[in-house]
């Protein structure tokens, strides 16, 4: 007769599952798609336990699977009551992988603040629901987008036959913007990058001594394993069987007495090889090692070198993508620097020591492919039609006029229908400087920064100061945007409104708000991930 241990060790092993049936009990018990790589990062991250069956297949344990989407699904329900029970959770879109919601060029580079393509495609298409229950735009339509950011809305246009066009006072955001609706011959592309990539890594080669690197790497995975062994560690912090903060410390400190004449050598190779660095800006000397700053001043010779201009500016994004992979600081603070970070450190994210990046070649291919690839994506999906990329200040910019010294064509069927419509996301007030989250580009490319004409800048706070100049800003947008739309033309702009600040602009914009529809916002990379809500305001012209 079995023993009641081996009874249980029976019944857990009834319980465990395979990577692959874990995704589709979890899509099952939640109602929405569970990918194999959701499982998978649970396990990475320790939130559930890792097991292995005879054959060393990795399984989970249902019975832990099941206690962590139900705190999820309790975690929803304070949610709801926090955000209200008018919102429309679809419009969430939580049930899309990461892979759906930064498609094709949407993912080209990081922009922090920038909305789903998904929730735009909503509001652009032909479809309708219980929450909208007309179609407001269709194909061959103009939508305009006066905070046009990275070019979501103008991407999603493209995408769904309507021309549109963007307007952004920050040039980096134009610049984002102009290469992922421009057209290009992915086989030239590849050819440029891969030359490029290749002669940046000949010159790394001659300059640096890759060894230093690859020992280091050796010597951190084997004090890893030894006092940061995963999961078993990450299980021992999330159920504070540890102190954390005091342990991991203490093993830096180890970590360093341990490797303290090896962590001294030098990685240069050859000096001679090395390009000038009088000039560099300040951000780039307190934010990269000098390794890296050499191998990024070596591509921007690259660059130069290019005579198409559509090409160059595509480089210039895929050096500033891999720039902000690769600055010196902790894995924890890539979304907001705190302070440089070029040592060996204990790493909250991934619960063991890390070492920052120390050259740009590994992300600098695979940006490369990537970029390539997502180029191609789009060329098939995209519809032949006109966008326009402004850079200017919304509040006075003459769109006609630009328009017409872009595209005379598209000038035509312009100043014939208007444009129909407005899709957008202003700054939230107070809450992101959009010029310092690239001052890496910047000072690379040698842009003109404008961040005194920014509308809502951190830098002003959320005062009632800031909140009046705010609402004048947005309204002297919307003012003078609305002469170039047609009179029965939608505007829909999406905002967090926690300061009640859309009705008072939506009045001196002579706009009347005429739906709200209101969405959680759960997909959050800063490190405060609280969800919050968002609303789509749906606004039109006063009607005399």
């Amino acid at each position: 007769m079995p023993s009641q241990a081996q009874l249980l060790e029976k019944q857990r092993d009834n319980d465990l599952l395979s990577i692959n049936e874990a995704s589709k009990w979890a899509s099952d018990y939640l109602g929405k798609k569970i990918t194999t790589s959701n499982i998978s990062y649970l396990i990475q991250y320790a939130k559930v336990r890792k097991y292995r069956n005879d054959s060393s297949e990795i399984k989970v344990n249902k019975k832990e699977l099941k206690e962590y989407y139900d705190k999820y699904l309790e975690k929803q329900k304070v949610w709801k009551k926090k955000l209200g029970e008018d919102l429309n959770w679809n419009l969430s879109f939580d049930s899309l992988r990461e892979a759906e919601r930064t498609k094709h060029v949407h993912r080209l580079h990081p922009y922090k603040g920038k909305f789903i393509p998904q929730l735009v495609e909503y509001f652009l298409d032909d479809k309708t629901d219980n929450f909208k229950t007309k179609a407001f735009f269709k194909e061959g339509d103009i939508v305009l987008d006066p905070f046009m950011g990275s070019g979501t809305t103008l991407v999603q246009a493209s995408e769904l036959g309507m021309h549109s066009i963007g307007i952004d006072i920050t040039e980096f955001n134009c610049l984002i913007s102009k290469v992922k609706l421009d057209s290009y011959r992915t086989t030239e592309l590849a050819d440029v990058f891969k030359d490029a990539l290749e002669q940046t890594r000949q010159f790394s080669s001659k300059t640096f001594d890759n060894s230093f690197d690859n020992e280091l790497k050796e010597k951190l995975s084997e004090f890893n394993k030894e006092y940061f062994p995963n999961p078993e560690f990450k299980f021992k912090v999330l159920e504070d069987q540890i102190n954390e903060k005091e342990y991991g410390y203490e093993k830096l400190e180890q970590f360093f007495k341990k490797n303290g004449d090896f962590l001294q050598k030098n990685g240069m190779k050859d000096k001679s090889h090395l390009l000038s660095e009088k000039q560099m800006a300040s951000f780039l000397t307190t934010w990269f090692s000098k390794r890296i700053r050499q191998e990024l001043f070596y591509y921007i010779k690259l660059i130069q070198k290019v005579e198409k201009e559509n090409i160059k500016n595509l480089m210039k994004i895929i050096l500033s993508r891999t720039a902000r992979s690769c600055r010196a600081t902790t894995h924890s603070d890539l979304a907001t620097l705190k302070q440089p970070q070029f040592d060996t450190y204990y790493c909250h994210k991934h619960k063991k020591l890390c070492a920052p990046i120390n050259s740009i070649l590994k992300h600098l291919q695979k940006n490369t492919y990537d970029t390539i690839e997502r180029v191609y994506e789009f060329s098939k999906i995209r519809k032949p039609v006109f966008a326009s990329v402004i850079h200017e200040d919304a509040r006075k910019v003459d769109i006609f006029n630009e328009v017409q010294q872009q595209n005379p064509q598209f000038y035509n069927l312009l100043i014939k229908k208007k444009i129909d419509g407005v899709f957008t996301s202003p700054p939230y007030v107070g809450q992101i400087d959009y010029h310092e989250q690239h001052a890496y580009a910047y000072e690379l490319f040698e842009i003109k920064k404008e961040e005194n004409l920014e509308i809502g800048t951190l830098k002003n706070g959320q005062g009632e100061k800031a909140r009046e100049e705010y609402i004048e800003g947005i309204s002297n947008v919307l003012l003078n945007i609305r002469q170039f739309v047609k009179d029965n033309g939608n505007f829909f702009i999406v905002a967090n409104d926690k300061f009640n600040l859309y009705p008072v602009i939506a009045q001196k914009s002579n706009l009347e708000i005429v739906n709200q529809f209101k969405r959680p916002v759960l997909h959050r990379t800063e490190r405060d991930r609280q969800p919050y809500a968002e609303i789509i305001f749906h606004m039109k012209k006063f009607q005399k």
